[in-house]
């Protein structure tokens, strides 16, 4: 799993990568990956002043690597080291993030209930929407309490991507090799256990 660490004053070097889901601008320190944020991104969502491109650096290229593997649906964890940065309420947040396994959704009802907030479900919402590293940190495995996608920093269309290629790479592991449509009346892994997913229905919001 990613291992999260709180930068102090760090130099931000930066790439772009080509990807399904558009253009990503990856953003590391010396030291460890500091963000994976969108060519749409909306202006002032993510504070991190990158003071050069450095398309060789180590952080960039090993993160460029296994982001290539996991859109291929040929990985499910990521191993670069992260350097988040945010209040000790967004930390905790996005650290109850990354413990969310491939293949599996999360509420914003259960994220708040695991950081031991039960009534900030708004809170936790808007530290969702402040994850500088998204795919990595899996913001877009939270979802509505019915379902609804409800909203993601790089569109609605490139969360339900993402959540389709983790649910079709899921049944080809559980199936050993075969493919079912993502998001019908299958089981998938839940929190509480298995049960069938309903349609996702798209919803604008700035949550996440």
């Amino acid at each position: 799993m990613a291992t999260v660490n709180q930068a102090t004053q760090a130099r931000y070097v930066y790439k772009w990568v080509n990807s399904p889901v558009g253009r990503l601008k990856l953003i590391a320190t010396d030291r460890a990956l500091a963000g994976v944020l969108w060519e749409t991104e909306r202006a002032g969502r993510v504070r991190v002043n990158t003071e050069q491109e450095h398309k060789t650096h180590p952080v960039l290229v090993e993160t460029e690597h296994q982001l290539e593997e996991y859109l291929r649906g040929q990985r499910q964890t990521f191993t670069v080291a992260l350097d988040l940065v945010g209040t000790e309420f967004q930390r905790s947040v996005w650290n109850a993030l990354l413990t969310i396994p491939f293949g599996e959704t999360r509420t914003y009802e259960q994220i708040a209930r695991q950081i031991g907030r039960p009534t900030a479900m708004r809170a936790v919402g808007a530290a969702n929407g402040r994850n500088p590293i998204s795919i990595v940190v899996p913001c877009h495995r939270v979802i509505g309490s019915t379902g609804d996608l409800t909203g993601f920093a790089g569109g609605l269309d490139a969360k339900a991507f993402l959540l389709t290629l983790e649910a079709k790479a899921y049944v080809r592991t559980l199936e050993g090799g075969s493919v079912r449509p993502a998001f019908t009346s299958r089981p998938v892994r839940t929190a509480t256990g298995s049960a069938p997913v309903p349609a996702i229905r798209l919803r604008d919001a700035q949550c996440s």
